[in-house]
């Protein structure tokens, strides 16, 4: 068994989620936590809602609320969106807890301690017509490397590299076209290229390793030639205040700093919600703990550089040496797992265009196991995917439908009709070993595939092992065996069905937990086959710190049942039910009827 760390991206609170967000952070994420903890491993996943930041502010004025209340009503939202989803979350929280305000101060305090945050006199941004602070994701202008004319503050989508404001060519404010003042102000930064030479052994590690996906290194590598100090505070009154000066209301810790530390801080409220306060460490102090970051690429930078920048900064371990906080040595990430886009058709999602399909619309509609098999089937693994209606209902149809759901319902249907209980097996033929057989190797080619985060292949293989007991159900001919002299041939071709039936459900269950407890059932299974996330509303450990919280939703479980990852027996004498489909097959004028909403 090994510790293993799924820290997932924190979906930003100014608004509900589309699926493109869920394609990169959620359902990868996921898919790989429920099998490591089906393969043996003890997982610890952990995300929560990211609210500090201007653009919370800028929302939350539209909406003519505070910032805490937009950040309150979205986290609820998110947090029903992602149970209702499946994502099987030990904690998913929030960056506005007390909890998570000391944590992110004590890294600060010790990445200053140890001479990685400097004090600079920098140029903010501002709006000439509110006088606040215009954050760099909201000032666009054109990249002075690649010339791409829609570049942001922060990063330029196009060549991906890092950008200031000032570095932008005719800026201008995303959010009225004005074109922002520049003023001169004092900010902590963070000295990266005293940790550029710690960053980059470890990236060479890393890339010796063999296991990041290749855009991912080669792009992490690359951002390490333009290295430079990053600033870590902002001109703000939303977010967690800087220590040492207490008395600047107006500065605060900047978003992407105190963000990616929600990692460390997630783990730390989750042991302390178990009453073993100490129990983070396993996944964060273990040398041989392993940690795994899922997220869209737009935020790679951020996990291959930044936070790791200050996880090097608070061990002590770049140029200025120094030494670790109460918090110890923490690990590094052994991978980011970083997905590319998905496309809503031939173009980006856009909440302002309304270009968008929000998750709980979606689920609302369909349910989480055709949205879930059309993510790992056909997501942005390793290129950008475009969404399509067609491709949806396609995809749901001829294979959930047809294929999978098809082989369970013929299954249970004859072993009602002929038994009402799957039978005990006589004699096996050579076709009964081999269908087995070829089922039984799908543990290791599936789960093979699944560790190294090839979602899509895993899948297509789990796929591809289903069409092999269809053959063995077409070929065997159960459903022509009426006589009594062929009752125990038709008793030992359905048990071994039954079995197939099972292990593929079990090949599937990390990619379809919904439908793998409905298959459960019908075979006459009982309870959850596997573990389901829960709400749980619980009370603010720290309610002296953080941004006034009393009590808040999170999404835990206990996943302590979770299957194991392999074949189990069928039980003989188990009761079947004629069943009901498992999933619904879709008319085709669904396409027709969703383009018609969108337009």
């Amino acid at each position: 068994m090994t510790h293993v760390l799924s820290a997932v991206a924190w979906p930003y609170a100014n608004g509900p989620r589309h699926i493109g967000h869920v394609a990169g952070f959620g359902v990868p994420s996921d898919v790989f936590s429920r099998y490591m903890r089906m393969a043996g491993h003890d997982v610890l996943m952990v995300s929560g809602t990211d609210e500090h930041g201007t653009p919370i502010l800028v929302a939350a004025d539209k909406e003519g609320v505070s910032a805490k209340e937009l950040a309150d009503k979205n986290n609820t939202v998110i947090v029903t969106d992602l149970v209702d989803l499946g994502l099987s979350y030990d904690l998913f929280t929030r960056t506005t807890t007390g909890n998570h305000y000391a944590v992110v101060q004590e890294l600060f305090r010790t990445v200053h301690a140890n001479g990685y945050m400097v004090e600079q006199t920098a140029l903010a941004a501002i709006s000439p017509s509110t006088g606040r602070t215009l954050p760099d994701r909201y000032i666009e202008g054109t990249c002075p490397i690649c010339q791409y004319p829609d570049a942001r503050g922060d990063q330029c989508d196009n060549c991906g590299n890092q950008l200031d404001p000032t570095d932008l060519i005719n800026p201008r404010s995303k959010i009225n076209g004005e074109t922002p003042s520049f003023v001169e102000t004092q900010h902590f930064f963070l000295d990266l290229p005293a940790l550029a030479g710690s960053l980059s052994a470890w990236l060479d590690e890393r890339e010796a390793s063999g296991t990041w996906r290749p855009n991912v290194i080669k792009f992490s590598q690359n951002i390490l030639k333009e290295i430079r100090p990053r600033a870590m505070t902002r001109d703000i009154d939303w977010g967690i205040p800087v220590p040492g000066w207490e008395d600047q209301p107006s500065k605060r810790l900047y978003v992407w700093f105190d963000a990616v530390i929600g990692y460390l801080s997630a783990s730390i409220e989750w042991a302390r919600r178990t009453g073993d306060p100490e129990r983070w460490r396993d996944w964060w102090n273990d040398p041989e703990a392993l940690s795994y970051y899922f997220m869209g690429k737009d935020n790679i930078v951020f996990h291959s550089q930044i936070w790791p920048a200050e996880l090097l900064a608070y061990d002590g371990r770049g140029d200025r040496g120094g030494e670790p906080g109460t918090y110890g040595v923490l690990n590094l990430p052994t991978e980011v797992v970083s997905s590319e886009f998905l496309t809503m058709g031939d173009q980006q999602f856009s909440s302002s265009r309304g270009h968008v399909l929000y998750v709980q619309d979606v689920l609302a509609r369909y349910g989480p196991d055709p949205l879930r098999y059309f993510i790992c089937a056909a997501g942005p693994e390793t290129a950008d995917a475009a969404f399509t209606w067609a491709e949806f209902v396609q995809r749901n149809n001829s294979e959930l439908v047809a294929g999978w759901g098809n082989l369970v319902n013929r299954t249970a249907t004859m072993i009602a009709k002929s038994f009402g209980e799957i039978p005990a097996a006589g004699a096996l033929e050579p076709v009964d070993e081999a269908v087995l057989e070829a089922v039984r190797a799908g543990f290791d080619t599936v789960g093979d595939l699944l560790g190294r985060h090839r979602q899509r292949a895993a899948i297509a293989e789990a796929m591809r092992v289903v069409g092999e007991v269809n053959k063995y159900v077409t070929v065997t001919e159960p459903y022509k065996m009426k006589d009594e002299s062929q009752r125990e041939r038709l008793a030992t071709v359905l048990h071994v069905a039954a079995q197939c039936v099972s292990d593929c459900n079990t090949l599937l269950a990390p990619f379809l937990p919904h439908a793998a407890n409905k298959v459960h059932l019908v075979l006459g299974g009982e309870g959850e086959f596997m573990p389901m996330p829960r709400i749980e509303q619980v009370d603010e450990l720290d309610p002296d710190n953080g941004a006034g919280l009393v009590s808040y939703p999170v999404i835990t479980g206990d996943y302590s049942a979770t299957p194991t990852w392999g074949t189990r027996p069928v039980t003989v004498g188990a009761t079947v039910e004629k069943p009901t489909p498992v999933f619904t097959k879709l008319d085709p004028s669904v396409v027709e009827e969703e383009l018609a909403r969108v337009g």
